[in-house]
């Protein structure tokens, strides 16, 4: 009797058992499917479909009321008529929208544009990838950058859980830099880049959002954007800057960005029109304008280089989309600060009514009582709030079905631990009646629970 082909005890242990074929075990599957960190976007996602009577503070989807359907073929026409008016013949304009694109994308040039009018960045179209939100930029910079296991990803620390996902998705080394009041802290950069030298590893980029970060609404004020430039420009790390609420700030109260200060290319630069042009298009980009020299000493922008990681990843970004959004660009004249005023204004009033509503229901002689106190962002689309309680899923699970109020656990967003009395309140799509009575609502939960010790 001839031998197995397959070793039963191989079999098994790949996962493929019983009459029925195949079937895995969950820590059979790759890191990043067993974690439970990684299922926390999608747990985020589902809270208002898991409990439809309450109030969500759990996610932070932008404003629903700036949207009209009837908009989208006038931005679409609007930027066909651009390309004619430049000079694009028809044979072409149908090529771009009928056939497969190129892989980084043709809006690059009305990209450049609008990052130059409103944030100061000035870089070449062919700088610039167009890509499915800032999340497939992430993907693709990072597969990029780190090429051994023992190179690290610094992140600042409460993290968005989007780059934690694709670290973790990539095998890529994470380290948490915990922030401070005012976001994370060049000083702090500088001690972890160090750490991990004395472990003979290599801190390769840093993770940061400095406007109004997600999840803890922080900003890094001026003259820390500055050290922290230094600090990448010293300890050669790459800064992955992202920036997705930078516009939605007090008007006059602007930072620059830190890819605007930065002379020395040290900064990869991930934007995204979900926020500021609507969620639905899914039109991210990359700012990658690091010279890369090839054979025979040519050069191209990194972003140029990539586009063969993205050729395999999704071929190319939709072009309709992209032609919707570049009508959106040209409609405005480029300027999306000044056409996103009145949205933005409509953030700064859920924020205030975010931060009246907690005024009024924990006054300052209550707040030891309570264990509670807050941070007060300038703009964005979060605030924390500390508690006096373990704030976990199964704490938020109550609050949603008990009294109508559901939050994100901070404990979501911390990469070495941390932030287990902490909670996120996401306010960008709520009105604000809602808000003031799912703050009357969270106010009854917090102190209706008992407080526990540490």
């Amino acid at each position: 009797m001839s031998a197995p082909l397959v070793d039963p005890t191989t079999v098994r242990e790949r996962g493929i058992t019983g009459k029925d074929g195949v079937s895995f075990a969950l820590e059979q599957l790759h890191a990043s499917v067993v974690d439970p960190q990684m299922d926390s976007m999608r747990l985020l996602s589902e809270t208002t479909m898991t409990f439809p009577h309450a109030i969500s503070f759990s996610n932070g989807a932008p404003s629903d009321g700036t949207h009209d359907v009837a908009n989208l073929p006038l931005y679409l026409e609007r930027y066909l008529e651009h390309l004619r008016e430049t000079g694009v013949p028809e044979k072409k304009i149908s090529q771009l929208m009928f056939q497969y694109g190129p892989v980084n994308g043709f809006i690059q040039n009305e990209v450049a544009r609008n990052l130059k009018q409103d944030e100061g960045i000035d870089v070449t179209p062919d700088s610039i990838m167009i890509t499915h939100g800032a999340q497939e930029a992430m993907v693709i910079a990072l597969r990029a950058l780190f090429t051994s296991p023992d190179q690290v990803l610094l992140t600042v620390s409460p993290a968005y859980v989007g780059v934690v996902g694709a670290a973790k998705t990539l095998s890529i080394q994470l380290r948490g830099v915990l922030e401070g009041p005012n976001g994370i802290e060049p000083e702090a950069v500088t001690e972890a880049v160090r750490a991990v030298r004395a472990e003979g590893k290599q801190a390769v980029a840093l993770y940061v959002i400095p406007d109004f970060s997600n999840p803890s609404g922080t900003s890094i004020p001026l003259e820390a954007r500055k050290e922290l430039l230094a600090v990448a420009a010293r300890e050669e790390l790459i800064v992955l800057e992202d920036n997705p609420y930078g516009l939605f700030g007090r008007e006059g109260q602007e930072l620059p960005t830190l890819k605007s200060l930065d002379d020395r290319r040290n900064v990869v630069y991930l934007g995204s029109y979900s926020k500021t042009a609507f969620p639905g298009a899914r039109i991210g980009f990359m700012v990658a304008d690091q010279p890369v020299t090839g054979p025979a000493g040519t050069q191209r922008p990194l972003a140029a280089e990539l586009s063969k990681t993205k050729s395999f990843l999704t071929v190319g970004t939709s072009s309709l989309a992209q032609a919707v959004l570049g009508g959106i660009l040209v409609d405005a004249d480029y300027d999306l600060r000044s056409a996103s005023r009145a949205t933005a204004d409509v953030y700064q009033e859920r924020l205030e009514a975010v931060l009246e509503a907690l005024t009024v229901h924990f006054p300052p002689e209550e707040h030891a009582e309570h264990g509670v106190s807050w941070n007060v962002p300038g703009g964005g689309f979060f605030l924390m709030l500390r508690v006096g309680f373990e704030a976990d899923l199964a704490a938020m699970e109550r609050s949603a079905r008990d009294y109508g109020v559901s939050w994100a656990p901070m404990t979501m967003f911390y990469v070495d631990g941390g932030g287990d009395r902490v909670i996120r309140l996401g306010f960008s799509n709520l009105a604000v009646p809602d808000i003031h009575e799912g703050i009357a609502r969270l106010a009854r939960f917090v102190k209706d629970t008992p407080r526990t010790n540490h």
